[in-house]
């Protein structure tokens, strides 16, 4: 839920001890001002249409629950979400947020509103652009050292761009350009992020029939005539479902009305409905909100527990069903669904009586030729490991000889130091500098020296 002075929820005892969840709206010492939601059927509340606020002593709250969040998916979602909080807690940017256009916004005129936020919500910023800094840097090493033990080239470029909703040459302190920087990088990257989970998608599928065909090659005839038959099989009875409800029709949101809300659908009230599934209370659909509202037509093609039904399609159809939506009513481009735009929706022709809704095995997500460049690139990537692998395998054993010279050297000049210390132990003197006996300490043809008295003995040389 949406909390502008305290991240939490209140659930407070009202009308004979009932409990009722609501947001805590402002904090005096001794009390909170609290903004109620109403029930409708056992589990269910919603925002009302005239705001039911009331002041209650801190002892009345029984529970604070946090707020849920939605990750946009970007890298920096968190910095984002803390900074856009900070930002709203200052009620002079707060106002200009919700009274400034998205087109004024993208164009940068709410950031220059940055110089006259108060001191405490500045300090707060600038902490937060230096706990972002760092994080980046950690990931950056971090990249860098994986890149460098598997002998890869840092890509500099593709490094920088993690920078880019900030200003990183001033680390310290978070400016007007900030500000800038941050929405116009979220603006960007959000637009962007539906076409690369598109894409990813695309490789997905293409994945899955590339192996799909290699492994029929690995089977004999009578095998890949099995195998083909139960994929034709599975097709068939993936594709054997009810009709899918037009996304954001009346026969769509009835359903919802009627199933998730268990009200009766004679009665469905659009105004209800939006405040029913405005689950924030923030007066606004978002992407994740009304994605929600899809899963009741899903489950009428996807089962988790049917081998035919493939979890990863769900979510693109999903994600197929709430750009049609917003495509068709979001009409300021913001990426959201105000109760104005939802309510002029539902009084258009096309809500009443839509053409079909025609799923993903209705609308191929790649060609044949797409196909076959796919598996061209997968071969010549193939081929670049292999070449590399090769590469790698000559270079481990040019190192594993190196390494065994190095080992018999070593081994060398140990059994010579080795024999030095015996030498040095018997105390015999190296070869080449042993003491040569003279010719009077020994006899022609006798090994052994004459003693002193028979030296003298000897007969002179003329």
């Amino acid at each position: 839920m949406s909390f502008p002075h305290e991240e939490k929820t209140s659930k407070t005892p009202r009308y004979d001890d009932e409990v009722y969840p609501g947001t805590i709206v402002e904090v005096s010492e001794t009390h909170v001002h609290v903004k109620y939601l109403h029930r409708v059927g056992h589990n269910r509340y919603y925002w009302p249409m005239r705001e039911d606020a009331l002041w209650y002593p801190f002892e009345d709250v029984l529970r604070l629950i946090p707020a849920p969040q939605h990750d946009t998916g970007l890298h920096y979602d968190r910095y984002l979400r803390e900074v856009i909080d900070f930002l709203e807690k200052d009620p002079h940017f707060r106002e200009k947020l919700h009274n400034t256009d998205m087109d004024d916004i993208k164009q940068g005129k709410l950031a220059k509103e940055l110089d006259f936020v108060s001191h405490h919500v500045r300090t707060k910023l600038d902490e937060l652009k230096r706990q972002e800094v760092n994080r980046l840097r950690t990931l950056i090493k971090v990249k860098q050292d994986m890149n460098g033990e598997k002998g890869m080239t840092v890509d500099h470029q593709a490094l920088l761009k993690q920078f880019e909703h900030l200003n990183h040459m001033n680390p310290y302190t978070f400016e007007v350009e900030d500000l800038d920087r941050l929405i116009k990088s979220a603006t960007n990257d959000l637009e962007n992020f539906d076409k690369e989970r598109h894409e990813d998608f695309k490789r997905y599928e293409m994945t899955k029939e590339h192996e799909r065909r290699e492994h029929l090659k690995t089977l004999d005839e009578e095998e890949r005539k099995k195998e083909e038959e139960h994929y034709e099989e599975m097709k068939k009875k993936h594709a054997d479902h009810p009709k899918i409800n037009h996304p954001g029709s009346q026969d769509q949101l009835k359903k919802v009305w009627e199933e998730a809300d268990g009200l009766d659908p004679s009665e469905f009230d659009p105004k209800t409905f939006f405040k029913l599934h405005d689950t924030n209370g923030d007066g606004y659909f978002d992407e994740q909100e009304l994605e929600a509202l899809f899963t009741k037509e899903l489950e009428k093609v996807y089962d988790p527990t049917h081998e035919e039904d493939d979890m990863m399609e769900m979510e693109e159809e999903r994600l197929r069903m709430r750009e049609h939506v917003m495509n068709e009513v979001d009409t300021n481009r913001d990426r959201l669904v105000s109760l104005d735009e939802f309510i002029i929706a539902t009084n258009r022709k096309d809500f009443l009586e839509p053409d079909g809704w025609e799923t993903l095995e209705q609308n191929p997500m790649y060609t044949e030729e797409e196909l076959r460049e796919f598996e061209q690139h997968l071969a010549r990537e193939e081929q670049e490991l292999n070449l590399r692998s090769s590469e790698l395998l000559k270079q481990r054993e040019e190192l594993e000889r190196q390494q065994e010279q190095l080992n018999a050297q070593k081994m060398e000049l140990q059994q010579a130091v080795e024999h030095m210390g015996r030498l040095k132990t018997q105390k015999i003197e190296p070869p080449g500098q042993a003491k040569v006996p003279s010719a009077v300490e020994i006899l022609p043809g006798d090994s052994q020296p004459l003693s002193q008295g028979h030296q003298q003995d000897l007969p002179a040389h003329s």
